[in-house]
């Protein structure tokens, strides 16, 4: 008999390999289990191998693989979770989500109706028929997009997910998703996390940290990205003294 288990999920994360992130993923996948998230998904701008390397290497942090991307459609932004291929950009919404659902994976609206962030408008939704809608950004400076998302998922009736957006480590898991699978934890693959988002088996958890709390986080990341380049440089050369020390003095981004 399977017994449920309850995932707490990052659906959006960006690494190095997009134009707009800094983070390697073996450090955004070491810093994800640290703070005791389950999974994470690295959805780069319109490129995916970076993701793939993520999930192959994710049972290595104790984390379930799940690859994505995010697709600039001819509309605005769509999450594609679960797939291995990248859906060709620049189609219509309605195509990209089309072509998600083919390569067997989940498709989600990111941060909708901010325009200034390649969110779809409200309109370009119509007879668009994603798998859920990316309620809670954590990127997002007001909560007005947010509760405006959450309204028109609960319209609409579809499932809502949270998301960190994140581009450092700073913000990985500042928002994400809980999710409830029906078997243990260590049987658990892509496919599964596609269907429970697919069935709405999902919750929204993030907030807007404090300044004291965000100031501990950054700390903690900084160490860390300090720790990560020392051990990198270290690899990179025999002894390593001169690569360290460039390393440790490199401001965390």
């Amino acid at each position: 008999m399977n017994r449920s288990v309850d995932l707490e999920v990052d659906f959006h994360v960006h690494s190095e390999a997009s134009y707009d992130g800094h983070e390697p993923v073996e450090l955004i996948l070491e810093h994800a289990a640290d703070i005791g998230l389950d999974a994470v998904v690295v959805t780069d701008h319109d490129v995916i191998h970076a993701s793939l390397d993520a999930a192959v290497l994710a049972e290595e942090y104790g984390l379930v693989g799940i690859p994505g991307v995010e697709i600039s459609t001819a509309e605005g932004h769509l999450l594609a979770i679960g797939v291995e291929e990248m859906p060709e950009s620049g189609q219509s919404m309605g195509e990209t989500v089309a072509a998600v659902d083919d390569l067997g994976g989940a498709s989600i609206v990111p941060h909708p109706f901010q325009r200034t962030r390649h969110g779809v408008r409200k309109r370009r939704l119509s007879g668009v028929d994603p798998d859920a809608i990316e309620t809670f950004n954590a990127w997002l400076f007001t909560g007005y997009r947010n509760r405006r998302a959450r309204r028109y998922a609960t319209r609409y009736g579809y499932p809502a997910v949270g998301g960190s957006d994140a581009h450092s480590l700073l913000t990985v898991g500042r928002a994400y998703t809980e999710l409830t699978v029906e078997k243990p934890f260590n049987g658990i693959d892509s496919d599964d996390i596609v269907a429970a988002i697919q069935r709405g088996n999902t919750g929204v958890r993030g907030q807007r940290a404090s300044i004291q709390r965000a100031s501990g986080h950054y700390a903690k990341a900084a160490g860390r990205k300090t720790a990560w380049g020392m051990k990198t440089a270290l690899k990179k050369s025999g002894s390593g003294a001169r690569h360290v020390a460039a390393a440790a003095a490199m401001p965390f981004r």
